[in-house]
């Protein structure tokens, strides 16, 4: 019972962690293409340009990274 219980905790914070990855990909999929176009395709470029450009970012991509 005790496995069961903390394997369901286990995979409930790792689907969070997966919707909120998703949340944060939607948020910010706009100020990618317009600020890091040319790092699309290549995920940690896409983040390290992200927080270069951290004071043009929208708010709901500001929102979104801030949660994770």
């Amino acid at each position: 019972m005790k496995k069961a219980l903390f394997l369901a905790v286990v995979l409930a914070a790792a689907s969070n962690g997966a919707v909120m990855a998703e949340d944060a990909r939607t948020a910010c999929r706009a100020d990618a293409q317009k600020l890091c176009a040319s790092a699309i395709g290549n995920r940690d470029q896409v983040a390290s340009c992200l927080k270069t450009n951290k004071d043009k970012l929208s708010d709901g991509c500001k929102q979104a990274l801030a949660a994770r």
